[in-house]
């Protein structure tokens, strides 16, 4: 969430760097100006008519005590009609407040001034592109039918256990998903990330506090049986972050970093179409998470390292990668920048995105009140980033179609001492 001082006295930047979004900011930045103008003068009203009243009683039990009862009296009706100004006050600057914390929910992060203009997939801007793409045999199939050659992944039986989206794994297709899983936690703490092993469920305060709500309450699987109100996760970010809800660090404490494996759950509304198929979009997946809270002036030196560290990761798994600078369009509600991990799929012949690194700055430490205090001893927001380290579906789609040969499908070398097997045929 922005901060409204900042708003106010950026107003055209915010503007300007919303438009990024193809938003036009103007009237709802015009409206937060307001309402925290006439929220401000309430609380000055407010505070004002509080302190008469607190003067007057402070009188009026001076004047008991010199036997002005009379004088006393008089002013205690003064000070029953202000407490009644005061309650007629306080309720008018709570509904001002909700107001102005309800649209500021609605206001997405500013982008990064070398976020791209653009609204599609074209006006992302490639910065990096790393590996040969494999020349594969005319017999070359995409995934879900190499799942179904080999019977590792079983979406039929998913679909009968549960519905669309949800995979079965089987044999080694199950005990490559796991191989992945490891391999992918064992980089990260080697790289200096602590791991956690967190809930699956989280209350509502959580999606506020990384974003998720309001802005993707519909895209989210809702828990409310007894009056529960829980949600299950979209991704690892969103209980990992909330490890920090309300923290006030020191200083010396900065970076926190953390990796943690899920599954997640996305309904994924409104996904249709060949581009869908198999693994390339699910209703639960695996992902490991990597995830940092930051002192604001080295934030985006830890961005540039957690975008290496993914590098190293695809670099040994010997996949085609590139990196993608998102353009304003495609930015996630909560993120300022953000660079996207694509690996190629050699039977598709497309793009598969596979991990996606984001600096949310303090957007997500003002919903959570995770601050620090600095070396002035004042307290202050911290900055916070996350990124896929790996999502797996993809990731499996990519080594699958990438990695088949006429005899069956080779394992990367990497994986081999995770999987125990070199192919599966």
């Amino acid at each position: 969430m922005l901060q409204v001082p900042f708003i106010r006295d950026n107003q055209e930047l915010v503007i300007n760097r919303l438009a990024k979004r193809n938003i036009d900011a103007r009237e709802m930045i015009a409206d937060v100006v307001r309402l925290d103008e006439e929220r401000r003068q309430l609380q000055t009203e407010l505070d004002n008519t509080l302190a008469e009243s607190n003067a007057m009683s402070k009188e009026i039990g001076m004047l008991f005590k010199t036997g002005k009862a009379q004088e006393a009296n008089a002013l205690k009706e003064k000070t029953k009609q202000l407490k009644e100004a005061s309650k007629v006050l306080g309720d008018a600057l709570n509904t001002k407040s909700d107001a102005l914390q309800t649209l500021l929910y609605k206001i997405p992060n500013v982008p990064h001034e070398s976020v791209p203009e653009g609204n599609t997939d074209e006006d992302n801007v490639e910065i990096y592109g790393e590996g040969d793409i494999p020349v594969l045999s005319e017999n070359a199939q995409p995934h879900w039918e190499l799942a179904k050659k080999y019977d590792i992944i079983d979406f039929e039986l998913g679909n009968k256990i549960t519905g669309a989206g949800f995979p079965v794994y089987k044999g080694k297709g199950a005990r490559l998903q796991r191989a992945l899983i490891n391999y992918f936690l064992d980089k990260n703490t080697a790289a200096g990330y602590n791991e956690v092993q967190l809930p699956h469920l989280v209350n509502e305060a959580s999606g506020f506090g990384t974003g998720q709500l309001p802005d993707k309450e519909g895209q989210m699987y809702h828990v409310n049986g007894n009056g529960d109100n829980l949600y299950l996760i979209p991704t690892a970010e969103v209980p990992a972050t909330n490890l920090f809800r309300g923290d006030l660090l020191s200083e010396s404490e900065l970076p926190k970093a953390i990796t943690g494996y899920t599954p997640c759950f996305r309904r994924e509304a409104g996904s249709y179409g060949a581009h869908v198929r198999g693994l390339n979009r699910l209703h639960q997946f695996d992902k490991v998470e990597i995830l940092r809270v930051e002192h604001p002036d080295r934030s985006y030196q830890a961005l540039d390292e957690m975008v290496e560290h993914v590098k190293t990761i695809l670099q040994e798994l010997k996949l085609p990668f590139r990196i993608l600078r998102l353009c304003g369009g495609d930015l996630g509600f909560t993120s300022v920048l953000t660079y996207d991990f694509e690996v190629f799929s050699t039977a598709q012949d497309r793009w598969l995105e596979i991990s996606s690194i984001s600096n949310f700055e303090t957007f997500q430490s003002n919903r959570l009140k995770l601050r620090f205090k600095n070396a002035d001893g004042k307290s202050q927001l911290a900055h916070t980033l996350n990124g896929s380290s790996l999502a797996l579906p993809r990731v499996l789609a990519g080594i699958l179609e990438n990695y088949q040969t006429d005899n069956g499908i080779e394992i990367p070398e990497a994986l081999i001492p995770y999987t125990g097997f070199s192919i599966i045929d």
